[in-house]
């Protein structure tokens, strides 16, 4: 057979067996339909029985605790960027949060997300605001899930805090009985001494030496009294400090809005982290020795741009 043959019978056979197939189509035209129509049947069952997604925000402060006169920051669980986000995914603050919220704990778990919420330039060591979020079928179950981890994050971070507060306020109510036993002594000597200037029946000099022991009295205890004052004001200081700019608290209660988003699994917040790490860019402010291999770099502006750890990549940066 020759080859011109043979591609003209081949020709021959898939032409009819395209014609059979389109007879087979034509008799049968309503399977593809009822397929058609199934498809998207099920599509649409599908789509509806997702059900609605609802995303809950809390944000935290973190608090920013000094020295325990006043002194310059120290370094404690507040200070540490980490702690938000170990704090929330450890199984026993998710156990928490499922138990107030209804969610399972392994749904719980991949529907957490956090955020650090800083200004542009702003320098390390000054504590952020920490937004936690969660995502539910729900809203209720939402907002109890991230307000159950706001609270779990706030009451671990601010232990030594807590206690300085007690401290102080105990230093303060302390300050405050001593101060009115004080000034009632002054108050009991002023009228001893009123009471003996009247009293004509006492004689002079003994008015004159009594007169003159109340008036120790009264200088001691008004000294007395004003050291009082300023270490009650100075209490009344520091206690005012940690409980407004040391202490950690929920700036904002959970809130919950319906998104169209699902829920964050660990998987893709990983590839989220890679990509945003490939879009950072470093801005080099002074010069790279070649020599020592030596780089330094502003990496202030890299905090919001760079949220997953731009200032380790930026150290490697022209190696």
């Amino acid at each position: 057979m020759s080859p011109a043959s043979g591609a003209a019978d081949l020709e021959g056979e898939q032409e009819v067996d395209l014609a059979s197939v389109w007879q087979r189509i034509k008799v049968r035209w309503w399977l593809p339909a009822v397929g058609l129509f199934a498809g998207a049947f099920v599509g649409l069952v599908l789509a509806l029985s997702g059900g609605d997604v609802w995303r809950a925000e809390t944000i935290v402060y973190l608090g920013q605790p000094f020295a325990p006169l006043g002194g310059g920051q120290i370094q404690s669980l507040a200070t540490n960027p980490r702690t938000v986000g170990e704090i929330i995914r450890s199984q026993a603050a998710i156990e928490a949060a499922s138990k107030a919220s209804g969610i399972s704990p392994s749904r719980l778990r991949s529907s957490i997300s956090t955020k650090e919420l800083t200004a542009v330039g702003q320098a390390r060591g000054i504590n952020p605001l920490m937004e936690i979020a969660v995502k539910a079928s729900g809203p209720r179950k939402a907002e109890l899930a991230a307000d159950a981890l706001a609270e779990r994050v706030t009451d671990r971070v601010s232990l030594y805090v807590q206690q300085k507060v007690e401290l102080l306020e105990r230093q303060v109510a302390v300050s405050e009985s001593q101060l009115a036993a004080v000034t009632e002594r002054i108050e009991t000597a002023q009228e001893q001494q009123d009471a003996l200037i009247k009293d004509r029946t006492i004689p002079l000099d003994q008015r004159l030496l009594l007169s003159a022991n109340l008036n120790s009295v009264i200088t001691t205890a008004d000294a007395r009294r004003t050291s009082l004052e300023d270490d009650l004001f100075e209490a009344r200081q520091l206690l005012n400090l940690a409980e407004s700019v040391e202490s950690s608290r929920v700036v904002e209660p959970a809130g919950a809005v319906k998104t169209s988003g699902r829920a964050t699994t660990p998987h893709e917040t990983a590839d989220h982290r890679r990509r945003s790490s490939r879009a950072c860019r470093v801005r080099v402010t002074d010069s790279v020795f070649i020599g020592t291999r030596t780089l330094r770099e502003d990496t202030s502006s890299l905090k919001l741009a760079c949220p997953h750890g731009a200032e380790g990549r930026a150290g490697g940066y022209g190696r």
